[in-house]
């Protein structure tokens, strides 16, 4: 079968077009995707540091809005402090330790936080940004352990329970719970210091990174390469039928 140059130059434009599409799908496509989860991102992952774990989200329950977010607390964390997120109530939930502990200062401690949780003034519509912010400080026993922060997300209509645990190795639940990978302790480890110096932290001891960040990054960067490849082949199609 004989094509006309005609057709031919249409095929290829079609198929040109298709590229781009695709490409352009994947790039915007994928990250939307990954930001579906709850992530958790901290100034510090090193054992026996003080540090600033950001919970994020920006979907509701499959499109209804958000009205509260309650942030389970590792058991191993004795104290932490929420910071005031405008919009939204916040308070503390109280659990009794298995064993009362003394605090340091005399006094035996027989309650800890076991949860903060952030009521909306107004449900946060599906799609819409907001963070939540804790300080505390991580156990200096923790080096190399896992600290998860499962969070109940409320809605409107409906919830969901992101508490599945990443295994290493295996496909990623779900409704995986945030967390963190503690590090090893660093030398001024206690010390709270400055702005910079957390920013410094934040930099040298990142939070661990979700597998479905990396999946996104990836197949971004895929789908502007073959959104590029489809631009070279529409262009070089053009110049063939001016020709």
């Amino acid at each position: 079968m004989t094509f006309s140059p005609a057709r031919s130059a249409l095929r290829t434009s079609a198929l040109t077009a298709s590229a781009l599409t695709a490409g352009v799908l994947l790039a915007l496509g994928s990250p939307l995707a990954a930001s579906a989860h709850v992530s958790a991102d901290a100034t510090s992952t090193a054992a026996g540091s003080s540090t600033l774990l950001t919970f994020a989200t920006q979907h509701g329950c499959e499109g209804s809005s958000t009205t509260s977010i309650a942030v389970s607390i590792p058991e191993s964390v004795s104290s932490v402090a929420p910071t005031v997120n405008p919009g939204w109530d916040v308070s503390k939930v109280a659990v009794d330790l298995a064993t009362p502990i003394d605090d340091g200062h005399g006094n035996t401690v027989t309650t800890r936080t076991g949860q903060i949780v952030y009521t909306a003034q107004a449900p946060l519509p599906d799609g819409i940004r907001t963070s939540f912010v804790l300080s505390f400080t991580i156990p200096a026993d923790a080096e190399g352990q896992t600290l998860e922060f499962p969070v109940l997300q409320t809605c409107e209509v409906g919830s969901t329970n992101w508490n599945e645990t990443t295994v290493d190795g295996e496909d990623e639940p779900a409704v995986p719970a945030p967390y963190i990978e503690v590090t090893g302790a660093v030398a001024d480890a206690h010390d709270h210091g400055s702005a910079t110096e957390d920013v410094t932290a934040s930099e040298t001891t990142p939070a661990s990174v979700s597998s479905e960040d990396v999946l996104a990054r990836v197949l971004g960067v895929g789908g502007l390469v073959v959104g590029a490849v489809g631009i070279v082949l529409a262009v070089t199609s053009r110049r063939k039928q001016s020709a």
